[in-house]
C-alpha cells in the first residue's frame, strides 16, 4: 500500500468553503452537487474540516480534524456522522472508488 492520498473534496468550517480537487471536475454535476451538499453539511452539524481522500490503494477514506483548543468541535458526533454518511452514502462511495480506480488504472487489494 502506497502512503500517498489523493483529495477528493472536502470543507473547512473555520473558512466556510468548499474544495474539489479539480482532477476530479469532470464527474457529474449531480454526483458534483452530492458531494459538496455532503461535506458542508457535515462540517455545519460537527465543525472541523472534513476531507474525502483516496488512499494509496483507490479506498476512498473519510478524514476530519480540528484546529487545537476548538471546544465546538463535537469529535463523538463526528464519528456518528461519519458512520451514518458511510451508510447511507454506500452507493455513492463505491462507485467513486470505482471511478477512481479506471481514472488511475489502479486495482483495489
Amino acid at each position: 500500500m502506497s502512503d500517498t492520498t489523493v483529495v477528493l473534496c472536502g470543507a473547512n468550517a473555520y473558512e466556510e468553503k468548499y474544495y474539489l480537487n479539480p482532477r476530479f471536475a469532470n464527474l457529474p454535476k449531480q454526483i458534483q452537487d452530492e458531494l459538496r451538499i455532503m461535506c458542508v453539511l457535515y462540517t455545519n452539524d460537527v465543525g472541523g474540516i472534513f476531507l474525502l481522500e483516496f488512499d494509496g490503494d483507490g479506498t476512498l477514506r473519510f478524514r476530519t480534524e480540528a484546529v487545537e483548543n476548538d471546544y465546538s468541535y463535537d469529535e463523538i458526533g463526528a464519528a456518528l456522522k461519519i458512520r451514518e454518511l458511510q451508510r447511507t452514502k454506500e452507493d455513492l462511495l463505491r462507485s467513486l472508488e470505482l471511478y477512481y480506480q479506471l481514472l488511475t488504472g489502479k486495482k483495489k487489494g
